[in-house]
């Protein structure tokens, strides 16, 4: 008798785990609990705080809550950000290099021209954002999820987006040259007009989100489409 050939399983994609919040958390209070050098803040709730236009190297904030809290324009380097959520926070260009999120939850939050370059992200979950020309340059994501996010013209040049799911986003723009995406899913977004087109190599995409594709495949691989 003959065998059916069997077919893999769909691999079962993980969610990210939640930040792990303490409880309770202390009331944050400026300037004693600001951005600054060498700092660590731990079990903190920010409500309304305004962190705009800082300049901060090496501040690590674990286990806290940011409300309605502005990093507006602030420049950080090596900065770590651990069992955290941002809700409704304004993050617009916001500068990060060599820094990292792990468990972290940013929701309803405006990422606006948010630059984080050479980065780790492992289990966040960025949902209904407003993140367009953020840039993710040279970063790292490991369990990472973009949901109902706004992300025209985002930039992910030479990241490594492996662990990364993006789910009901508008990506149109979005650039992915060199990014790395070998098992990267991609379901009920707007991809028209990205870049880098040949680096989603490997990638998880919905059919009917592969028809936004059709035609920067054609003109990277220069084929011509006719009416």
């Amino acid at each position: 008798m003959s065998s059916q050939p069997s077919h893999p399983r769909p691999k079962r994609l993980k969610a990210p785990t939640a930040p792990k919040l303490p409880w309770p958390l202390a009331t944050a209070r400026l300037p004693e609990h600001d951005l600054q050098d060498d700092g660590t803040h731990r079990r903190l709730e920010f409500n309304g705080s305004n962190l705009a236009n800082r300049q901060a190297d090496a501040t690590d904030h674990e286990g806290c809550r940011f409300v309605v809290t502005s990093f507006a324009d602030t420049h950080v380097r090596q900065a770590g950000f651990a069992d955290v959520e941002l809700e409704r926070c304004d993050l617009s260009n916001m500068t990060a290099r060599a820094s990292g999120m792990h468990r972290v939850l940013a929701s309803a939050s405006r990422l606006t021209g948010m630059s984080w370059s050479a980065s780790t992200f492992r289990d966040v979950l960025f949902a209904d954002c407003r993140a367009d020309l953020t840039g993710f340059r040279f970063s790292t994501f490991k369990n990472t999820v973009f949901r109902d996010c706004l992300m025209p013209e985002a930039n992910f040049q030479n990241a490594d987006l492996r662990g990364v799911r993006c789910e009901r986003c508008d990506l149109s723009g979005a650039q992915f040259s060199q990014a790395q995406m070998d098992g990267t899913h991609v379901s009920d977004c707007v991809l028209l007009g990205i870049g880098g087109v040949t680096s989603c190599k490997g990638a998880v995409i919905k059919s009917r989100d592969a028809q936004g594709l059709i035609a920067t495949l054609a003109r990277a691989m220069g084929i011509t489409i006719e009416e």
